[in-house]
């Protein structure tokens, strides 16, 4: 009998009332579920310790000893309880300061304890507050306790004393029993194939291992499975689309392109950007739709490489879009394009929510007849008012500001779908891209264009400032213009707003000769374009802002960028905001201010951000320091779908031999006919892995 669908509440020692909490607090309410909440943590209980052993390094302990004598401290509530206990060779306190009735009643003197819990020293000597008692002669040798899990649970799980060791308690008999109770969910030939552990004995030994390489073997099976079978629901997604979504043929390298590249091409293509053109060109002429993520730095080129596709779409009868997430960036598209361009016969048209309503009628009209060729806009392009003739190619710039319904929208502005290109500035972790954009091609431009200089960073501590006003003031006299930036994190708003006010106060006096600009997210729209507006003229020499800046301002004659209280910013912020400087050809600054006193995390931030201007090295660290949840580009909520065992941070080398192994599958075995693949469907149509579709709606 397969347990793994059994109610949890019909396990001993669980009952309705906590089932209701394992449901509402964890989303548990099956066997299986339960089993596969792995613990967070192991404590080695193989061995007693002796006292005189006890350094503050040690997290726990565990000693075998005699209560010596007890202490009550105060009454009701400020009451404490102290008891000496003694290892027969020295003494340590243990304390409770609840349930003090309980211990008086529960634990007597004269009798084998064994007792377990964290030292922490007090007054000269150590102590364990509310320790963990157990009577010596009831317990198993320590030998085959070895490894103890513990297990995350909730304020509200705790109060109601559905703590870590119940959990554990409810769990081990059940791992007892289901030796052979829970179904294999990967095929007998590739357990073989990479030497994993069976499910069974990779349930057991992940919640009470026999010894480390038990846990470590329990835990690399599970990891694999996990990160295998999201890898072959998003591989087998994109091997269905591509199978279903013809796409349109761009097979002309006609006079558009030709023209721009031999004639108006502003400086000679990186070699990223060639190796880029050639991927896109080999996807738009293949017959199938193309789902592309292009990632590049900041300044790398990618507007460039996007309209050159666009012009392949104009040469082959098609129209393009560029659907940017702000007014100003979208308007800086279209100033760029038309530069780019001059006046080589492409229509180029603008629509946002300032278009004016007489413009937009002529500008549908001519959209709608073919006449113009390439529409920029915000979100203002997804109104159904805007129909296309022959929509052939989307580009979607810094696609996760937009919602998923916004996006597809765009997507069926055609009878067959146009080709996707995604763009995003934020470089992505090479395991995020393979799981968040899997069933995405991915290129990208690791190259800067020729003339950009690499930008200065640095970092400095507030009792710096006056030599860095000096260094700002000599940088505007030079000519050049200058960001100051100051956090704005919603928890903290009316704060960091003052601080913004104050800064710029602080500005306005320090630089009473300067024009100033000052912008944040609460403003009007209109009047954050205005302030925007100034500094892109030069008509402001300064411009102290919040984040709102991190994304679509291109000012070239800008070279300095300070950070204020830079360690409240993650590192891939801070290189978002640095790469708003480094846009000319001028040599740019970053500065990096905080206070002396610094967490050691943050600290190595800003030693990465001084030491490397690479986004994709800086991507990698943040995973690293920050964990894949909370990166920029996944709108800080975590992944499409929930890992409960690997870690993206960590298990890179893991995710690459699944998705391997996932890829060879379904090459020899596309739709999983095979008898010995049933195994995989079954066990994919089980899995609720919301796995978010990007190409599909992007």
């Amino acid at each position: 009998m397969d347990l793994s669908y059994q109610d949890i509440k019909f396990l001993p020692g669980v009952g309705p009332k906590k089932a209701d909490l394992f449901n509402k607090e964890l989303g548990i309410h099956s066997v299986e579920d339960l089993l596969r909440y792995y613990p967070y943590k192991y404590v080695d209980r193989s061995r007693f310790y002796y006292l005189h052993e006890i350094n503050e390094e040690m997290p726990f302990i565990q000693v075998k000893g005699q209560i010596i004598r007890f202490e009550k401290v105060g009454e009701g509530h400020n009451q404490r309880l102290t008891a000496v206990f003694s290892d027969g060779k020295n003494t340590i306190e243990l304390v409770w300061f609840k349930g003090v009735k309980y211990a008086m009643e529960k634990y007597h003197t004269k009798v084998d304890y064994v007792i377990f819990g964290k030292p922490s020293p007090f007054n000269g000597r150590f102590n364990i507050v509310h320790p963990e008692i157990e009577i010596a002669s009831k317990m198993p040798p320590p030998e085959q306790m070895g490894l103890v899990p513990f297990y995350n649970t909730s304020e509200k799980m705790k109060s109601s004393f559905l703590n870590s060791k119940t959990i554990q308690k409810i769990i081990f008999p059940l791992v007892q029993s289901i030796k052979t109770g829970i179904p294999e969910t990967l095929p007998a030939y590739i357990l073989q194939k990479f030497a994993l552990m069976n499910l069974t004995e990779s349930l057991v030994n992940v919640h009470f291992p026999k010894n480390a390489d038990a846990l470590n073997k329990a835990r690399q099976r599970l990891k694999f499975e996990e990160l295998f079978y999201i890898q072959l629901s998003i591989l087998r997604l994109k091997n269905w689309r591509d199978l279903q979504s013809k796409g349109f043929v761009f097979g002309t390298i006609g006079h558009y392109f030709n023209t721009f590249f031999n004639t108006y091409l502003p400086f000679e293509l990186t070699g990223a950007q060639k190796r880029v053109l050639r991927e896109i060109r080999i996807d738009v002429a293949s017959g199938r739709q193309m789902n592309r993520l292009l990632q590049g730095d900041v300044g790398s080129g990618k507007t460039l490489v996007a309209l050159m596709v666009m012009l392949m779409a104009v040469d082959n009868n098609f129209q393009a879009c560029i659907m940017a997430p702000t007014e100003i960036l979208a308007t800086q598209h279209f100033a760029s394009l038309n530069e780019f361009l001059g006046d080589i016969g492409v229509n180029v048209a603008l629509l946002t929510g300032s278009t004016r309503p007489k413009d937009r009628v002529i500008l549908h009209e001519k959209l709608r007849s073919g006449e113009l060729n390439i529409l920029i806009g915000t979100h203002a392009l997804i109104e159904d008012v805007v129909q296309f003739k022959n929509l052939g190619l989307v580009v979607i710039d810094e696609q996760h500001r937009f919602g998923v319904e916004q996006r597809s929208k765009l997507w069926k502005k055609n009878v067959q779908p146009p080709h996707i290109l995604v763009m995003t500035a934020t470089p992505i972790p090479r395991t995020l891209a393979m799981t968040l954009y899997g069933d995405l091609s991915v290129s990208v431009i690791d190259e800067l264009p020729p003339g950009r200089k690499p930008i200065q960073t640095y970092h400095y501590y507030d009792n710096k400032r006056p030599s860095i006003n000096s260094f700002i003031a000599k940088q505007i006299e030079a000519g050049r213009q200058v960001y100051i930036v100051y956090p704005l994190i919603q928890e903290s708003e009316k704060i960091d707003l003052r601080n913004l006010e104050e800064g710029y106060e602080y500005m306005r006096e320090v630089f009473p000769n300067y024009s100033i600009s000052m912008v944040h997210g609460k403003l009007k729209p209109k009047e954050k374009d205005y302030q925007m507006q100034k500094f892109v003229t030069g008509e402001t020499q300064i411009m102290v802002a919040t984040t709102v800046i991190e994304v679509g301002v291109n000012v070239p004659n800008a070279s300095v960028m300070v950070i204020e209280s830079a360690q409240r910013f993650g590192l891939s912020q801070l290189h978002q905001l640095r790469g708003r400087v480094g846009r000319g050809a001028e040599q740019s600054f970053c500065i990096l201010l905080t206070g002396y006193k610094l967490a050691s995390d943050t600290r190595k931030r800003m030693e990465i951000m001084v030491r490397t201007n690479d986004g994709f090295e800086i991507s990698e660290a943040d995973l690293q320091i920050r964990g894949p949840g909370d990166l920029e580009g996944t709108q800080q909520s975590g992944l499409p779908f929930e890992l409960k065992i690997a870690n993206l941070a960590q298990d890179g080398k893991m995710l690459e031999i699944a998705r391997n192994a996932a890829i060879e599958i379904l090459e020899n075995d596309p739709q999983l006919e095979k008898p010995e693949n049933r195994i995989l469907v079954n066990q994919l149509r089980k899995l609720k892995t919301n796995t978010l579709n990007w190409g599909s709606i992007s």
